[in-house]
Order: structure tokens, then sequence, then C-alpha cells
């Protein structure tokens, strides 16, 4: 029966905000609006500002592109090209110690001479390159005399060198055409990165194009209606294009990335359907329970809405943890997706009423035949989900012990985790030219591909000490097994700086080449250039930043865990007045987690079921994951959690059994969240369908997670963990009654006699009866 008596002030900011927007719509969306066109504009005049590569490396790697900078080096875009005979090395870059012993071309030949002339002759015609020398000059040939590099660096900016690679990459592979006995590939700075963007934005273009339809059609079965499907996706949207413009303007305090941009969009459509869909389902919810449109509309921003800001919260703190870890790419990503959730946040409480009561019925536009059908039969609650609950809280031990047991052995394999940054070949196998031209660099070049990279700072690097100190180095990295050479130093006097490269011996094998760095380090600088004062000398290069990225992350771990859970354990406190509640929903958050982590290890790690996922074992876990993942499934797990205990709360707040109240929450939240699931896990598993490894680990752990989410933890463990605990769910010590309160009061929803799953219904009490915030 409708509510038709006087409705109470609303109470709470949701509430008092849906309100507001009901009355003044056309206010409400034309704020939206123009927020969303200002935010676009000054963000468009403003431009955004990206991370620099001194800030995207901490430690010493990002002293050497720091002191370089403030030097005004530039440091130039190298390129390699490698020509090789093919006699020389095993196909498929396998060649073993003594094989370059087989027949094929030498360096001594006229015919390799002339090849060597052709890449030069065609490389220098590009007019794209510099510093263009011969093998012969720098005596880059190998032992066996049947591989040489010629080297060259990019004119112009670095950063953009890879977009004027190209003709470079043809002339190269044009001699190449014309000596079919030789091998010739080319690898460096820019030819790499340029493999890497085109890899990458691929990639990341194809999911962006993917999500929208796939979130549309699912919001079309769920809603059967085309304007309902259509409110998420345009509140997402508009949410994400209004954030774009604020980071820009954010982004000349902290720098932003392409990266961060994309996390963003993925984040934002997650938590803006999300929170639409949540909002949209209980005001359809309540209309169909029998109240009038007006009061339908408050009931849902009294308890939808106050669950998206408790939500929104939760994952905002969740996302601010990434700006803890000191790594400007995780500061850029933390800030630009807690700014995104916030709008998203604002828009659901805020225009997503003010649409609803503009359109009101006209929201069941454009049914689609059967499926509109269908859910206009079907009711609130799901079938499903109480068929489920039926045996769970019939057996709440068991389901426990089952449920928990086999999240905890999923979760068994990340005990052995392995984080690295993938190597070229790990991260694209063999599939581009890159991949095996710097495979075949490093093998006949053990290091030369990617050397470290020593910046020798001093008063006068023309002192008779700094001299001897250089010299000494050069000598002593090869002595002490660092390198086995050539060690080459640039002077540039001006500046009073030295340049010294230094092949590392491992090469591309990152355990061993880190041992040689660690040598360099600690035991060649200290007896030569750190034995001179006044003289920084701190060694970069793509091992070191590896390292160093690793060491300034594992250090960040404790601290963003701490974080994130310690604040996410209070606001559950205060949002629910329940330490049980606070701690169950940390505890079940882990778990879920935990489980996510076992499944990435097994699968990617160690290669168990990865054809599956069309995926394989490389044997390691890309270092900046495990935090990434943790971050952002803790946030977007609480979207679930805090929308079903809150349902629960409120229905026990009504009337209701504990159990009673676990029942009506999950089967009339289990339809929305469900789809909310679904939506995620669809999006998500794009992810893991691109070609890099590292976007298809992040894919597969994010779908997995949600979907274990979704269902072991809220259908499953939920329901019986709050069984088991009864009235002790809601217990709140008195010494923690300080805490300030933010259980706004919920109306009560016009709900139908519940049967509970192995227990008789309890009987509601009249209106007057019931606690004081139950009342509408």
């Amino acid at each position: 029966m409708a509510d038709t008596g006087r409705l109470e002030r609303p109470r709470g900011i949701a509430a008092r905000a849906g309100s507001w927007s009901a009355r003044h719509r056309w206010a409400a969306v034309g704020c939206w609006v123009l927020l969303v066109i200002l935010a676009l504009a000054v963000g468009s005049m403003t431009g955004r500002v990206d991370v620099s590569e001194s800030e995207q490396v901490p430690g010493e790697s990002g002293r050497v592109s720091k002191i370089l900078d403030e030097a005004g080096i530039d440091d130039a875009a190298g390129e390699t090209v490698l020509i090789q005979a093919k006699g020389g090395q095993a196909e498929g870059g396998q060649a073993k110690a003594g094989q370059a012993k087989g027949g094929g071309l030498t360096a001594n030949d006229p015919a390799f001479r002339k090849a060597v002339d052709a890449v030069m002759a065609g490389v220098r015609d590009t007019g794209q390159v510099t510093a263009l020398r011969s093998p012969y000059e720098t005596k880059s040939i190998s032992a066996d005399r049947r591989s040489a590099l010629v080297q060259f660096e990019m004119r112009g900016d670095a950063e953009k060198a890879a977009d004027h690679i190209q003709p470079v990459l043809d002339a190269v592979d044009k001699a190449g055409n014309g000596h079919q006995d030789l091998r010739i590939e080319e690898f460096g700075d820019a030819s790499g990165q340029k493999a890497f963007d085109d890899a990458f934005g691929d990639d990341f273009t194809q999911a962006e194009y993917s999500a929208l339809p796939v979130a549309l059609g699912i919001l079309l079965i769920v809603f059967g209606a085309l304007v309902a499907a259509l409110l998420p996706v345009v509140l997402a949207m508009t949410a994400f294009l209004a954030t774009t413009g604020l980071v820009a303007m954010v982004s000349h305090w902290v720098h932003m990335s392409d990266t961060a941009n994309s996390v963003m969009l993925l984040v934002g459509l997650a938590v803006g359907v999300d929170y639409c869909l949540f909002y949209l389902r209980r005001e359809r919810e309540e209309r169909a329970a029998g109240r009038d449109a007006q009061t339908a509309l408050r009931v849902a921003a009294a308890t939808s809405g106050r669950a998206i800001l408790v939500s929104g919260v939760t994952v905002i703190v969740a996302m601010a943890g990434m700006l803890f870890t000191g790594i400007a790419e995780f500061k850029a990503m933390g800030l630009a997706t807690l700014m995104v959730v916030a709008v998203a946040m604002v828009g659901s409480v805020t225009v997503l009423p003010a649409l609803l009561s503009l359109l009101g019925e006209r929201v069941e536009k454009g049914r689609l035949p059967f499926v509109g059908r269908a859910k206009r039969r079907g009711g609130t609650e799901s079938r499903v989900w109480r068929a489920v609950l039926r045996p769970v809280l019939r057996r709440p031990k068991l389901s426990l012990a089952l449920a928990g047991g086999a999240l905890i052995a999923l979760a068994v394999p990340a005990v052995g985790m392995n984080t690295a940054n993938l190597t070229l070949d790990q991260e694209f196998g063999d599939r581009l030219p890159v991949v095996n031209a710097y495979n075949h660099i490093d093998e006949a070049f053990p290091g030369g591909s990617d050397p470290a990279r020593v910046v020798v700072k001093a008063d006068d690097i023309d002192a008779a000490p700094v001299r001897d100190a250089l010299a000494r180095f050069r000598t002593e990295a090869v002595a002490k097994g660092a390198s086995k050479g050539p060690v080459e130093v640039t002077v540039h006097r001006e500046q009073n700086l030295a340049v010294v490269e230094v092949p590392l011996i491992g090469g591309s094998d990152e355990g061993k080449a880190e041992k040689s760095l660690d040598v360099l380090r600690n035991e060649v600088r200290p007896a030569t250039l750190g034995a001179v004062d006044g003289v920084d000398a701190p060694i970069g290069g793509s091992t070191a930043s590896s390292k160093d990225f690793n060491d300034k992350l594992g250090s960040a771990v404790a601290p963003v865990f701490a974080f994130v859970v310690v604040f996410a354990f209070l606001l559950m406190l205060m949002s629910f007045r329940s330490l049980t509640i606070a701690v169950t929903s940390i505890v079940l958050n882990l778990l879920s987690v935990g489980a996510a982590y076992g499944i990435l290890t097994a699968v990617f790690q160690h290669g168990w079921g990865a054809g599956l996922v069309g995926a394989e074992g490389v044997g390691a876990i890309v270092s900046w994951l495990p935090l990434f993942l943790f971050v952002i499934l803790f946030g977007l797990s609480m979207d679930y959690h805090v929308f079903v205990v809150s349902r629960i709360r409120e229905a026990r707040l009504a009337g209701r059994t504990t159990k009673d109240a676990v029942v009506h929450g999950v089967v009339t939240t289990a339809g929305v969240v469900t789809s909310a699931a679904v939506i995620m896990v669809a999006v998500f598993s794009i992810f893991g369908t691109l070609s890099m490894q590292s976007m298809k680990q992040m894919g597969v752990g994010l779908a997995a997670a949600v979907l274990i989410d979704a269902t072991v933890i809220r259908g499953v463990l939920l329901p019986a963990v709050m069984s088991l605990l009864g009235e002790r769910n809601w217990y709140l010590p008195k010494w923690l009654g300080w805490l300030p309160d933010l259980a706004h009061d919920e109306p009560a929803p016009a709900q139908r006699p519940s049967t509970l799953v192995g227990a008789g219904a309890s009987p509601k009490p009249e209106a007057d009866e019931r606690p004081r915030h139950a009342r509408v």
C-alpha cells in the first residue's frame, strides 16, 4: 500500500540532495551540464602536464635523469642496428657458446662491409639521425666477428623520437631485404617505444571502444528499456569527461599520464554505472511496491543515495592510498581515479534524481519486447539467490567452512608470488620484431643493447683525481665481473659532467643483471668515484630503473595497505555504527583480494590454466599489479558490501529479525549486485583479451576478484557470517560511542512480508512502534 502520509524532512546529505534535485530538476541538470562543459573548456585551455622521465623513476635512476635535465643535456634516443651472419647464431635467438664457429660471413668479408655501408647510407639519407657510428670505428664487433652494431641517435626531443622513427625503420628493412644472407635488425629507445606505444595504444583503444557497448548491452538486458539503460552510461561518461578537464587543471600541481587517464576511464565507468544502477533499481522497486513517484525518489535518495555516498567515500579513501607510494605514476593514477569517483558520486545523488523526476514513466521508453515483459512480470527479489540462501542459512557453519576454505585454497599460491618488471619477450612474446632484435643483440653483445648509465658530476670534471677515478672505474667494472666492456665515457666539460655507459653482464636476464648492478654500485663505485670528494655518481639505466622502482614500491606496500585498511575500517564503523560489521567488512574484502592474488599467481606465474584465458605462464606477476589491484579491488568491493549491508540494516531497523533482514537484504539486492558485477567482469575481461601480458594480468585479476566478491562473498560468506553472529552484528562498545555518527536515518520501505529461509517470519511492528529512525 502506498505511503501517502506527510513525509518527514529528509535527513542526511543524500536524502536532502535528492529531494532538492527532484524539486529543482532543471537547475540540477543545468548545473551538471555546465560543470561538464566548463571543466572540459578550462582543462583544454590549461592543457595536461604529464610526468617527466625523471619523475617516473625513483631513487638513483631518477637522479640520473634529473642531473641531465638540470644540466641541459639532451638525453638523445639511441638506436642500434645489428648486422649478423645468419650462420653465426642459432635461429630464434637460442645461440650457445661455440655456435658462432659455424659458417657464414664475418665482419672482414666485403659483403658484410657492404651491408654495413648500406645500413649507414640508408639511415643517414632519412635526415632523422645524428652521431652515426660505424662498427669498424667503435670496435662494436663481436669476438667471433660475425655480429656488428651500427649505432646512432635520433635528432630532436628524445620523448618525441618514436613519432619520426618510421623512415629509419623502413631504411633498415630495405637494407635487410638487399642482403638476405645477413640478419639486419634495429632496436633502441625510439624503435622500442614505438613498438610499445603501438601495442599499448591499440590494446587500450580496443578496450575503450569495447567497454561502452558491452556495458550498454548488459544494461539493456537488466532494465529491459533503452532509456533506463542509457542513463547509467550517460552519467558515467559525463562524469569521466568532467573529470578529464579537472585532471588537466590539477596536473599543473600533480603531473598526470596516459596510463592514469585510461585507468580513470575504467574506474569511472565501473563506479558510475554501479551508482546509477543502485539508485535507479531502488526507485523502480519503490514505485513497483506502490509508492508515488515523489516518495519513491525520496526513499531511493535516502537509502541507495546514502549507500552511494558511503561507498564513494570508501573508494576515494582506497584510491588515496596510491598517493603515499611516492611513485609519480601511482600518484597520478590515485588522484585521477579518486577524482572521477567523487564526480560520479556527486552526479549520482544530484543530477540522477533530477533526470528521474523529469523522465517519470518515460524512463521505461524503448522497451525490449521480450526482456521488458519478463522484467515487468518478475518481482524485485531474486529467486535464484533465495534458492542459494536456503541451504546457506540452514547450515551457516558448513557454508562458512566450505566457501571460506575454497577462497583460502585459491589464495595459497599467492604465498609464492614472484613480482618483476616484465621483459619485452615476457610482455609481448616473439610477435614483435623489436623483441627478436633485442634478444639477438643481447646474445651477441651481453648488456650492450641496454647498458647501465653512470652520470658523474664534479666541481671540475677535468681534475686529475676525477680523471683517475673514471679510468679506474672503467677498469674495475670489467675486473670485478660487472661488465665485459667496452665501457664508454662521454665528457661534457661545460657542465662538468661525464656519462659512463656500462654493458652489464646478464643483459636481459634481470636477476643476473641486477647482480652486476649491485657490484657496480656497492663495490666498484665506492672504491673509485666514491673515493673522490665532491663527486656524485648515481647509476641509472633500464636495470637500475627496474630495481629502484621495485625497491620503492616494496617499501610503500605496508604503509598503503595499512592506510587503506584502517580508514576503510573507520568509515564502516561510523557508517553502520557496528564494530562487528566493520571487522567482517575488512576480513571479507581481504579474503577476496587474496583469492584474486592466488588466481593471478597460479595462471600467470605457474601457467596453470593459462590457455583458458589466452595467456601463458611467464614466471612472474608484473611488479606494480599487486598494489594496484589491492587498492582498486578494495575500493570496488565496498560498492557491493555497502549496498547489501545497508539494505540488511534498513530491514533490521524496520523491525525484522537479523536472519530475516539478511534474507531480505540479499535477495532484494542480488539482482542489482549481479548486474553490476556482470558489467564490471565483462569490462575487465576485455583487458584479459589484450595482447600485453601486463594487461591480461590486470584484466583477469580484476574480473576474477569482482566475480568472487559478488557471488561467494556476498551470496554465501556474508549471509552465513551474519546469520551466525545474529544480534552481535549490531554490537558497538560504549567506549566507541564518541565516534561521529554517519548512520543517517533511512525511511522504511513499503515491504511485503517475507518468508525466512529456515524459520518463520517475524511480524513487523506497527508504524508507531518502529524505531524513530525507521519511520518515513
